[in-house]
């Protein structure tokens, strides 16, 4: 340990199972950086729909994983476990953990760790780890996108969507997104989006195909009953990654598409990934991405923040689908 931290610390602990007003803050020990880990006094952390399902007990904590709620946060490294040598204290950073982002303390492997971009605010941090881990993961290690492919992505107003969107395009793809309203398409296509579609209005395939001829990768979080309509909107050699499933897992599909187009069908979670796993990806962000968020190019949207003791009202608001790029809770 590098400082003396208090015992004890405020953390938001999931009462039981149920909505959002089971979110109570409480107290818990400060805890201790194992080998490997750096303890991280956080300022703050970013809400995603996981910590949703892990509230309402459909997403629980992988072995070993705090079991207080949030996938991301930043702040300041205030201790070193055993074996660490890339990080000092009194370092800003970003992190991604598997649990405890929703606390004044928190520890995270540092390989997991990205330091805070020049130029950003520790709120604006604590939206990118989550979001650009998955984005990098799905979208171009599993899904391969290359400069001048069309990519669509569902959600394209989410913390998800908007990071997949500038990404894309700055990488040099033709992007293309739905949404669920007029101001979340505009939001999208100020992003980079070619052409957003309002789903509650246009038929995506139909537009997309009109636009572009089809689609040689889409990032789906909605699944259900888009499941056959992505499949008739891939070009050959077209892939689909899947990442969540908001309108269910389920669909009945016509496999004949897949086979004659030779379509990919893949998906993958992130948080019960090992830590060389994800240290790869903070390895490719820190070399690809971070550049183009210190200069410019991409950039957290943040929807609104609360403080920590308002994570219920953080929650509802998700829930609400009112809100347009990410949500963070303040320490």
């Amino acid at each position: 340990m590098t400082e003396s931290p208090p015992e004890s610390m405020t953390a938001i602990e999931i009462a039981e199972p149920g909505g959002p007003e089971v979110l109570k803050p409480g107290r818990r020990p400060v805890p201790r950086p194992a080998p490997g880990e750096v303890l991280i006094r956080v300022a703050a952390a970013g809400v995603n729909r996981p910590d949703v399902l892990q509230r309402k007990g459909a997403y629980p904590p992988p072995p070993g994983a705090s079991d207080i709620p949030g996938l991301e946060l930043a702040g300041e490294v205030v201790g070193l476990g055993a074996g660490v040598e890339t990080w000092q204290a009194g370092d800003k950073l970003c992190a991604l953990v598997a649990g405890g982002g929703y606390a004044e303390y928190a520890v995270a492997p540092a390989a997991q760790c990205l330091p805070q971009p020049q130029g950003l605010t520790p709120l604006e941090a604590a939206a990118l780890p989550e979001t650009c881990f998955t984005v990098w993961s799905n979208v171009f290690d599993r899904g391969g996108l290359k400069a001048g492919e069309r990519f669509l992505v569902h959600g394209g107003s989410s913390g998800i969507g908007t990071a997949a969107i500038q990404l894309a395009r700055a990488f040099g793809a033709r992007v293309f997104a739905t949404a669920g309203s007029a101001e979340k398409c505009r939001v999208c296509e100020e992003l980079g989006a070619e052409r957003a579609i309002d789903y509650r209005e246009e038929d995506f395939v139909a537009v997309v195909k009109e636009a572009a001829g089809g689609c040689d990768l889409i990032l789906d979080m909605v699944g259900g009953a888009y499941i056959a309509r992505d499949v008739d909107l891939l070009s050959p050699d077209g892939r689909l990654v899947f990442i969540a499933f908001l309108g269910g897992p389920k669909a009945e599909l016509d496999f004949l598409p897949v086979m004659v187009k030779r379509l990919t069908l893949t998906g993958s979670t992130l948080r019960a990934r090992d830590v060389a796993f994800k240290a790869a990806i903070a390895a490719s962000l820190q070399a690809r991405v971070w550049p183009l968020i210190e200069a410019g190019q991409v950039r957290p949207v943040i929807h609104r923040s609360f403080p920590l003791a308002e994570a219920a009202q953080a929650h509802a608001l998700m829930e609400s689908s009112q809100h347009i790029g990410k949500i963070v809770l303040t320490v």
